[in-house]
């Protein structure tokens, strides 16, 4: 099964939808979003009505091309439950018999997507902090590891990742929370369970953990580095690709905003370009 890949703001059928979305959300449930809660406080006065409204755009992602099942981390599951919320309301107020008045499809509008959570990983946290979240827009390079960093850089952040003053490594210890983390990066580059990790780091220290887990971060990266720097030599190629991933993904984006459209009472363009 191949996937196609695109960039997103080359489908203007996302923040078209965006906006319909909008339009059927309350501003009470944006004020609940915990991301923008935390954001703003940093930001005060500056914080941008985009950062409000981004979780509308993550939702119209989504539910432009139906997805049954999308995968999240434990970190994004308010943001997939606000996804649902918006479904079905948008269902429930212009779908259905209400629709099917109007001359319309009737039914659902949206399917109402259900999370996809991996058992192991769900939440991956910073390398600096084992509370925090590992994040590709911390200030902080050191606090995570890159797809692209060189084995030098990953042995350099694994060296210097903040770890404790407990002797053995022992995993889902509420006052330990950097030896959970840090484990289950090693159980994650590995693709080994959670026994047989414990198997490999027996009587083990954070001395002699850190170049086990360095080895096997530079092991699971080095295939798609590989394929990185491959890929990047022919720039004409990249740009084949996003271009026939754009237009395929139109094709499904724009079948669904019909829909919308229609549903909520707009004239439907007969033909697009």
């Amino acid at each position: 099964m191949q996937a196609s890949i695109f960039v997103q703001s080359h489908v203007s059928a996302h923040a078209e939808l965006t906006w319909l979305l909008e339009c059927a959300t309350p501003v009470g449930w944006l004020n609940r979003m915990i991301q923008f809660k935390e954001k703003s406080r940093k930001q005060g006065e500056d914080v941008r009505a985009a950062l409000m409204t981004y979780p509308v755009l993550m939702a119209a992602d989504i539910l432009l091309y139906q997805a049954d099942l999308v995968p999240v981390g434990e970190d994004q599951k308010q943001h997939l439950e606000f996804t649902r919320d918006i479904a079905e309301r948008v269902n429930s107020t212009f779908g259905g018999r209400n629709w099917k008045k109007r001359g319309g499809r009737g039914g659902n509008v949206f399917k109402v997507p259900e999370p996809l959570i991996p058992p192991d990983g769900a939440r991956i946290m910073s390398l600096q902090d084992g509370t925090s979240k590992m994040s590709k827009s911390a200030d902080n390079d050191a606090s995570r590891i890159n797809l692209t960093d060189s084995p030098d850089v990953i042995r350099q952040k694994v060296k210097r990742c903040k770890t404790d003053s407990f002797l053995a490594l022992e995993w889902d210890i509420p006052e330990r929370p950097e030896a959970t983390n840090l484990l289950t990066i090693y159980q994650l580059a590995t693709g080994k369970t959670k026994e047989e990790v414990l198997t490999d780091v027996s009587g083990m220290n954070w001395g002699a953990f850190k170049p086990l887990l360095t080895d096997a971060l530079i092991a699971h990266l080095q295939p798609i580095q590989t394929k990185y720097k491959l890929i990047m030599q022919d720039p004409c190629y990249v740009d084949d690709v996003l271009a026939r991933g754009a237009a395929a993904a139109s094709e499904t984006a724009f079948a669904t905003l019909d829909l919308v459209k229609d549903a909520m009472g707009f004239v439907v363009p007969a033909r697009r370009a």
